[in-house]
């Protein structure tokens, strides 16, 4: 099951240029992570620049080789880093939002955005309905990887 979320980059107009993400999305490793391995504004759009991800964070890359019908060849690498869908041949950049407002109406579990301050910050989109989201701590600390 995946804990989807949204990660996103404040630019100067107070757009945002988002990307989907889809596996482990919640505060305690996804925040962790961005704030350990995407600590700049020019590592959190690097990250972006390459579109719509699996996971952020893994050794595990598409070789975009077709091993079956909708079965795309995965292999491990010696590196972190982010497993883009664009390695396994889909065409999903990232989108860009007026305002916060309208990126955090993408209906991801998570959002979350690295502001022009140089920070990450996290909204629990978890509530349905009406209620705004609300922002929620990104724990402290490295994970072991």
């Amino acid at each position: 099951m995946a804990t989807r979320s949204r990660i996103g980059i404040q630019l100067s107009d107070d757009s945002i240029l988002s990307v989907y993400h889809h596996w482990d999305g919640y505060p305690e490793w996804l925040g962790r992570i961005l704030k350990t391995h995407y600590n700049s504004r020019e590592k959190a759009t690097e990250l972006i620049d390459g579109g719509d991800m699996s996971c952020a964070w893994t050794k595990d890359r598409w070789t975009g080789v077709e091993i079956d019908k909708y079965v795309i060849e995965n292999v491990e690498v010696d590196e972190y880093g982010p497993q883009y869908y664009a390695q396994r041949g889909e065409d999903c950049p990232p989108c860009l939002d007026d305002n916060i407002y309208d990126y955090l109406a993408e209906g991801e579990e998570y959002a979350y955005i690295f502001t022009r301050n140089d920070e990450w910050i996290c909204y629990d989109r978890h509530q349905w309905g009406d209620a705004y989201p609300t922002v929620v701590e990104i724990p402290s600390g490295a994970l072991a990887a």
